[in-house]
Parts: structure tokens; sequence; C-alpha cells
């Protein structure tokens, strides 16, 4: 096959699986705002059943919801029949992903989650197969051809289904008022959680680690403290400790070009005044934008009388994988 022919098929495929997502538009109707409030009425969980390809979707569709505030978890339906159906309470909200409407495995537990008197959401792209008829309410995820050139495996219809199931759990996050801090609880363990959780409190050089020295010192000494801490910068201070200064690295590229007697320059004379500062409630992703913002590398942390509480510098936002 020659080579411009792979990508040929594969600018069809993109083709054909994005006008099947936009098709969709057109039947975010009552049914899909009926779904959403039938997940918000819900007062136990989520229960997402669906078999083979319809089932990997199903699955992710549940993780999504759990993963944005709606408890939520997978039930493989040939499972189900076999002992698995004793995790549906009747309190929980059943939502089933089969493009055919007629999967075996799906149709022989249906009559037990009737019984049971669950609500039952059906996501099908045959909305009069038993499945759809069944259902308390159907979603349409019908496609005209799917992106195999045979029109049998499952491409275009499994991505659209997948699109309206994210349509439905971003539609309930936004009604309850699903926050990025919320997101994050539920995700310590990643990146996500550590740019969320983490705050200006849990990073900061604190006591003696920080650096600062008093407005009256001398540019040799706040050399020293600066090298001793570390942070490429020194705050300057005044007899209340309240931040009047900040002397850094660049300051101090600075103050050479300027041919100052290290020894003998008063730090006071050569600071920066009135320094960018933060507190220690502060997230530390605000941090990152803070220095980026303002094109510095680091940040003094004050309390409500600017008194100096800690420091930090991009290597330890660096560090904790803020950045």
């Amino acid at each position: 096959m020659p080579k411009h022919a792979f990508a040929r098929h594969g600018r069809t495929v993109l083709e054909l699986e994005s006008q099947a997502v936009a098709a969709l538009a057109d039947r975010v109707d009552d049914n899909f705002i009926r779904a959403c409030e039938y997940v918000l009425d819900c007062q136990g969980r989520i229960v997402v059943i669906g078999m083979g390809k319809s089932g990997h979707i199903a699955g992710k569709i549940a993780s999504t919801l759990a993963s944005t505030g709606t408890p939520a978890f997978f039930v493989h339906p040939g499972e189900a029949s076999h002992g698995d159906l004793g995790m549906i309470t009747p309190s929980d909200l059943v939502i089933t992903f089969s493009n055919s409407g007629e999967t075996p495995e799906i149709l022989t537990i249906l009559p037990i989650i009737k019984r049971m008197g669950v609500r039952l959401i059906a996501f099908t792209g045959h909305p009069d197969s038993t499945l759809g008829e069944q259902a308390d309410v159907c979603i349409n995820v019908g496609v005209q051809q799917e992106a195999c050139p045979l029109n049998l495996a499952p491409t275009a219809s499994t991505t659209a289904t997948l699109a309206m199931g994210d349509a439905l759990a971003v539609a309930v996050l936004e009604t309850r008022g699903f926050t990025a801090q919320d997101f994050a609880r539920a995700h310590p363990g990643g990146v996500l959680g550590r740019r969320l959780l983490l705050f200006v409190s849990d990073l900061m050089h604190k006591d003696d680690d920080i650096p600062v020295v008093p407005e009256d010192a001398l540019l040799s000494e706040a050399l020293v403290e600066m090298s001793s801490k570390g942070l490429g910068m020194t705050g300057i201070i005044d007899a209340d400790t309240r931040l009047t200064g900040i002397f850094t690295d660049g300051d101090l590229r600075r103050t050479l070009n300027q041919d100052i007697d290290i020894k003998s320059c008063r730090i006071g004379s050569v600071m920066t005044n009135d320094p960018i500062t933060t507190h220690r409630d502060t997230l530390a992703a605000e941090c990152v934008q803070m220095m980026r913002m303002n094109s510095i590398n680091g940040l003094f942390i004050v309390d409500d009388q600017r008194r100096v509480i800690g420091a930090l510098n991009m290597h330890d936002l660096l560090r904790a994988g803020v950045v």
C-alpha cells in the first residue's frame, strides 16, 4: 500500500468520527435533560453496564462520573447474571450501553433491574430496540456509518457514545457546582492533585531557613545570607520583621554593573522595594502563575502585618511537581 494511502485512510476515519460526534448536538434534548435529572436525583450510586466495546466505553464513563462527584462503578453484564446483580440496590440508578440494544447479556438482567424498581437509562444506537423500549430514558447515540470500511467494527459508534457519556457527566458536574478542589480530592496521587491541593504552607522554607537581613546590613552580609540559604535571594526586614525589600541574584548582577563597593554598600540602597509577596494559604499553582507573570523566581510569604513567615522559589515548585 502506498504511504499516502495510510494518511488518506486515517483522515477518512477522523472525518467520519467527527461527523458522528457533531450529529449528537441535536440529540441533547428532553431525554438528555431527564437523564441528567435522574443522575442528580439518585440517592445511591450509578451502576454502569456494557458488553464488549460498549463495556469499555461504559467503564470509562463510570470512571469519569466517579471522579467528578457522582459515585459510580462498572458492572459486567455477564458477571451480573452470576451474582454481581447483588451490587445493585433499589436506590441506585443503572446506565446501560449497547449499540444494538439487543445485547443478550444485558437483556437477561433487564427484568431483575425493572422488578427492583431501579431507574434505567439506555445509551443505544437503536431507540426502538428492546433495551430502548424498556429504559426509563433512552439516549440515541446511533451513527450513519462506522469508520471501519466494512461498516462492522465499532468505531464511530463507540466514539459517539463516549462523547455523549462525557456530555452527561460534565452537564451534571456543572450543575453540582463541582470545583477544582473537589476534583483534586479525587486525584490526590497524580499531578493534578499536587497542582490543586498543595498550598504555599506545604512547601515554604520556615524559621532559620528563611533568608533575611536587616535594613542596615552590608551588601556583603546579604550575599553571605543568600549563599547560606540557597534560594537565590534574601529578604530585607525592619525591626518588626516586616518585609521592606528583596535582593536577588539578578539584583546582584545589576549592582555589580554599577561599580559599587560590596564591602561598604548597605543593602537598603540597592534592594528592590515593596516586593511581590504571597500568603501561606495560597495554592502553590497560583504562585507558579504569579512568578511567570512577573518574571520572578522567588517569593516571600508574609502574614497580615507583612511579617516574613516563609520563602520559596521556582525550584521548590519544580521539586513538588507543581510546575
